[in-house]
């Protein structure tokens, strides 16, 4: 699990080192580095599983910690998981330092890895220019392929859900390839339908995330049940459309003729929080997912809800870093911690705002009755302002 990120000279900062939790809330005005931070994990995930740091490993296992990487390893800034342009589009405008470099740093316990790239303005792979990785906890090179020199979540599973997610249609796509051998979800959820169809039958495990009034522990159940949390009396179905690549999704209402409806007719909210629900139920200990905005189109009691899902996947081991604008969500955090679902030390918080040299974060902390040590300007404090101004 991530315990810190470091960027250098990324996009939105010049340096900014921040704690990472097994639940962690990114907060802050629009254009306040919030994105980056999910970004910069994205961009590392993406050009590791492109093969684009392969030789970094390769020759940090031939030459130790600190070598010099190859020209023909980098950051890959366009891909499956983010597009970022070019490298015009990722300096930070004020960079630290006397030569345009980026570096990005995770620490795993008492492991950091780290990789500094040069800066080219017009290519959108960014050669890397050094590599700092961990060998062994003895010191010795590990043997080739050894899973030690990289993170772990680059292997222990991950997910990535943009704020820009499927909306509501009559089909979606079949891709085994994405859905069924590497259980990924996509950018956008567009798998997802074809996950739940494939996957509905395994079972979740017992735990925080074992929804107790669920028909089955199987996973078609327990996303419904997770559903109906966001919209009660709500049910799925997902089936293959024979002869086709694609997969049709369905909704069930409770009522005298046990409606069911397309999601063109039911609206957006339960369609945009249908791969959040997946992604938590299906994450693995040690999985990372990352969520942009899981608030989108709900009510403020299915925000909530959300934010009880969220910390139910955290409590069952996987790592969650979530962009939001919502104060439900906060709350629903906060709530969490205080019904013991997450120890107060494990949900983190950090609020961005504009700096002289770029963001800033401000970093409140919960303690066990969900209480906050500190409330910056700007944060969550907008319903109060409002009051304020109504009652005077």
């Amino acid at each position: 699990m991530i315990d810190r990120l470091t960027l250098t000279n990324f996009k939105a900062f010049r340096h900014v080192d921040l704690e990472l939790g097994p639940l962690t809330l990114l907060t802050g005005l629009n254009s306040s580095g919030k994105s980056s931070v999910l970004q910069a994990l994205g961009l590392l995930q993406q050009s590791y599983t492109a093969g684009d740091l392969d030789d970094v490993r390769e020759l940090v296992q031939e030459a130790g910690s600190g070598a010099v990487a190859a020209t023909d390893s980098g950051f890959l800034l366009n891909g499956e998981l983010v597009s970022l342009g070019t490298g015009r589009d990722v300096l930070h405008e004020d960079f630290a330092g006397d030569e345009p470099e980026i570096t990005l740093a995770v620490s795993e316990g008492a492991y950091r890895y780290s990789w500094t790239v040069a800066y080219e303005a017009e290519q959108n792979l960014l050669p890397l220019t050094g590599v700092d990785i961990p060998l062994t906890s003895e010191g010795a090179t590990p043997p080739a392929g050894a899973a030690a020199v990289v993170p772990g979540y680059f292997t222990a599973g991950f997910q990535y859900l943009h704020a820009d997610r499927i909306s509501p249609a009559e089909f979606y796509p079949r891709d085994h390839h994405a859905a069924i051998g590497r259980g990924f979800l996509g950018v956008r959820g567009e798998h997802t339908v074809n996950f739940l169809r494939h996957h509905a039958r395994e079972e979740v495990p017992e735990g925080p995330l074992r929804h107790s009034r669920a028909a089955s522990a199987r996973l078609l159940d327990q996303a419904a049940a997770w559903m109906g949390e966001l919209c009660p009396g709500v049910d799925l179905q997902a089936a293959a459309i024979e002869g086709t690549d694609s997969v049709r999704l369905s909704y069930g209402f409770d009522g005298p003729r046990g409606t069911r409806r397309r999601p063109t007719n039911v609206g957006f909210g339960l369609t945009y929080a249908l791969p959040i629900v997946v992604a938590c139920l299906t994450a693995r200990p040690g999985s990372l997912v990352l969520l942009e905005n899981p608030e989108a189109h709900l009510h403020p009691r299915g925000q909530s809800r959300m934010a009880a899902l969220v910390s139910a996947a955290a409590a069952h081991g996987a790592q969650l870093v979530i962009e939001t604008h919502s104060d439900h969500v906060l709350n629903g955090v906060r709530l969490a911690v205080k019904r013991g679902v997450l120890p107060p030390d494990r949900a983190v918080l950090h609020y961005f705002r504009g700096g002289v040299t770029g963001s800033e974060v401000a970093s409140p902390r919960i303690d066990g009755d969900g209480m906050l040590d500190q409330w910056p300007e700007g944060f969550f404090d907008e319903v109060e302002n409002t009051l304020d101004e109504l009652l005077t």
